[in-house]
């Protein structure tokens, strides 16, 4: 099978596709992959690694989309390259496309894509297997950028993420127990901070109070996340509806009450945010205010650290991007339970339901689809 990986062209995406290691993998089992030119560079992957790992470099962004089969990416397709896209092929990102314009869905859908969603590939026992090293790095990011929030010259509050014997810890409130929150809840725990975690499901509460011991976990409700944003230093939104878009929790009016030189780090921002205040940023520009409180909300922060997170992608999903090209599309989507499950698109139908309440358009479970004999 031929396997391309175009460069990422997002502002301040510094991320590979796939790294040359993982690139020598699958070459070793026959395949071809051809890398756009300068594609590790941000990662400090160079061209020559990529040719020693068995690779094509290719000169134009149209050749490594229109030879593969199979195409790579970290970020979703930059609307501008849909031309290039070759009709038919399958594309490998996180997607989001719950949170994707309407008009780039349709698009997608008419290109006939297969489109794997990173976030939404999925073990029997419903864990993300390729998301969760981004949400535990993104998890440890977001204490360290509230750290530098929190001191004067952002404008925060003056305060130390840390212990200092004699003087009050921060409280730093987490929204959700998941990969995310745990990773958060961890990293500020073990910095010194008070820390409130709370989730809807009981379970997952207590799954991560055994993995933190010592964080303070409550139930959500209303009046609990209206008193806890109240008194929190920091709140960290690490909500997760796989597929789908996130859930607001906090409100205008729960951020307005919020102490002055707070700071707001909206995790769940790749998928539409949980607080309603707030609207996605850049690595550039990573902050802006609202009532007094510092809002932090970077899609893609692990871009920030690209040659780790490039590594950690190629590591979780070179397993299902070897078995697509082994088996053809069709097969690998039939046999591995897992990547059938990341599917939003199979051949320009929409399978997944979140995907398509969100765009207030029909879906065709996928082994519907696939029940109809479609082409390996």
């Amino acid at each position: 099978m031929i396997i391309g990986v175009p460069r990422e062209t997002h502002r301040h995406e510094h991320r590979a596709g796939l790294t040359p290691s993982a690139v020598a993998r699958l070459s070793r089992l026959g395949n071809t992959v051809v890398i756009e030119r300068g594609t590790g560079l941000d990662a400090h992957f160079a061209d020559r690694d990529y040719e020693r790992a068995g690779a094509q470099i290719v000169y134009s962004r149209e050749e490594a989309y229109r030879r593969a089969e199979v195409v790579c990416r970290v970020g979703a397709v930059d609307p501008e390259d849909l031309e290039l896209l070759r009709p038919g092929s399958t594309l490998c990102a996180f997607h989001h496309l719950a949170v994707t314009p309407h008009e780039v869905v349709e698009r997608l859908m008419a290109l006939e894509l297969t489109l794997v969603g990173y976030e939404v590939v999925a073990d029997r026992d419903g864990s993300l297997p390729v998301l969760i090293p981004f949400s535990e790095m993104a998890g440890q990011m977001a204490v360290h950028a509230a750290a530098h929030l929190l001191q004067n010259e952002p404008g925060g509050r003056g305060i130390l993420l840390g212990d200092v014997p004699g003087v009050p810890p921060p409280t730093v409130l987490v929204l959700g127990a998941g990969a995310v929150g745990t990773s958060a809840a961890r990293q500020a725990s073990a910095a010194g901070a008070h820390v409130i975690v709370v989730d809807a499901e009981l379970r997952r509460l207590r799954r991560l109070s055994a993995a933190v011991p010592g964080v303070v976990t409550a139930v959500a409700g209303l009046d609990r996340l209206e008193r806890f944003t109240a008194i929190a230093d920091v709140v960290i939104g690490a909500v997760l509806v796989p597929g789908g878009r996130a859930p607001f929790l906090v409100s205008e009016e729960m951020v307005r009450s919020m102490k002055q030189g707070s700071v707001i780090i909206d995790v769940a921002i790749d998928q539409g945010g949980c607080v309603e205040t707030s609207r996605p940023t850049s690595l550039e520009d990573p902050t802006y205010t609202v009532h007094d409180v510092i809002h932090y909300c970077v899609p893609n922060m692990t871009a920030n650290i690209a040659r780790t997170s490039s590594r950690a992608l190629a590591s979780a999903a070179l397993p299902y991007v070897s078995r697509l090209a082994e088996l053809g599309v069709d097969r690998a989507l039939r046999e591995v339970t897992g990547l059938a499950r990341g599917v939003y698109l199979y051949r320009g139908r929409l399978v997944h339901p979140l995907v398509a309440e969100a765009h207030g358009l029909e879906h065709t479970p996928l082994a519907e689809l696939l029940g109809e004999g479609g082409r390996s």
